[in-house]
Parts: structure tokens; C-alpha cells; sequence
């Protein structure tokens, strides 16, 4: 299968790195083939240019190469930290510019732009690995778990992959090494889980 990972995270000693590393090592020792993003190492570009926004297109070679390998991904996997309950405004950009129209979804002929998308991602399945510092009982009572809505509502549904996991890791401030491989073989389980290794 062609499984996008796609890493937003400045800092490459964090744990994001760490999941990002062994989702990249998992797929692979599944045979899988694996386009893997760290998006701050490559450089990219987050601010979306009004001639992309009016004309869903781009000069960007780099965005190219994403919109190419997205739409056909089989499974996309997506790692970030919950900064302000949302995603880095890298991993922002990355979906403002990538999941574009007519590349992750398209309208009706007769619609303005109002009605209900029709996703066009042809993956099969989507999961987005998360860390944060807020406790369970905070995130989910005073906050409502927005990064949740994002992912699951706002994004996949809406270009049309519907089977999709989520996990957070918290409180990641604090964790000790023995915690931290435990969450790694959970990341690992997860990966096999939903992207089996393949058979000859």
C-alpha cells in the first residue's frame, strides 16, 4: 500500500519525531511503500498565495509533489502536537495547500460551493497521532477535544476517508523513557492494526 506520514514539528529531538519515526520503521518492515514528510525539514511553504486560492493551482514544485502522492495514497497518517487545540500553523498551511479542490474533493456541476463535498482521497483509512500537555479530564470538559472535530469532521470526512483513529499521547511533560516506549508500541500496534503487513 502507499501510505503518506506526514510529521508537523519544529524540534527533532521531540516525541513527535519519535512516533514519526517508528510509523515510517512499522510501515516499512510491513512492506509498505512509504512517502514520508517532515515538514519542516523539506522546507515547506504553509502561507496559501490568492492565485492558488482562485485557481487551484501552483508553481510550487513542493506542493505538487503532495498533491501528487496524496491522491493516491492508500493511507494517510498525519503527527503533530495539540498546540492551542489546533494543529502548527505549518500543518495548517500543509492542509490549506495541499487538500485543495478537485485534489481532495470536488462540488457538483450545479453547485456554488455550498452544498455537500464529494470527497475524492482514495485512502482507505486515515489516523493522526497526537501529544499534549493537558490532562484528559481538562481537554475533553473545558476545551471539547477540538483537534478531534478537525481531523475527523472538518478534514477526512470531508474529503471522503472515513475510516479514521485518532490517538493523543499526554501528558507527554514529565513522561519517563519507560512511558515513552510503552506509547511507541501502542503506535506500532495501531500501525499494524489498521495497515496489515503485506502478504506475497
Amino acid at each position: 500500500m502507499n501510505i503518506s506520514v506526514i510529521l508537523g514539528h519544529p524540534y527533532e529531538k521531540s516525541f513527535n519525531h519519535a512516533i514519526a519515526s517508528k510509523v515510517v520503521e512499522t510501515l516499512e518492515t510491513g512492506g509498505h511503500d512509504v512517502r514520508f514528510h517532515d515538514l519542516h525539514r523539506e522546507g515547506f511553504d504553509p502561507i496559501l498565495q490568492g492565485e492558488e486560492l482562485v485557481a487551484d493551482r501552483s508553481d510550487d514544485p513542493l506542493v505538487l509533489t503532495h498533491w501528487s502522492e496524496i491522491r493516491e495514497a492508500d493511507g494517510i497518517i498525519i503527527v503533530h502536537p495539540n498546540w492551542w487545540g489546533q494543529p502548527p500553523a505549518i500543518l495548517k498551511g500543509w492542509v490549506d495547500r495541499v487538500l485543495r479542490e478537485d485534489v481532495a474533493y470536488r462540488f457538483s456541476e450545479d453547485d456554488d460551493g455550498s452544498g455537500l463535498p464529494i470527497g475524492l482521497l482514495k485512502a482507505k483509512a486515515a489516523i493522526v497521532f497526537n501529544t499534549s500537555n493537558t490532562p484528559e479530564e481538562r481537554e475533553n470538559t473545558v476545551f471539547g477535544d477540538p483537534l478531534e472535530r478537525i481531523w475527523k469532521d472538518c478534514i477526512f470526512d470531508f474529503c471522503g476517508v472515513i475510516n479514521f483513529h485518532r490517538r493523543m499521547f499526554r501528558t507527554i511533560a514529565g513522561s519517563s523513557p519507560e512511558q515513552r516506549q510503552e506509547w511507541l508500541d501502542e503506535v506500532e500496534d495501531i500501525i499494524n492494526a489498521n495497515f496489515p503487513p503485506a502478504t506475497d
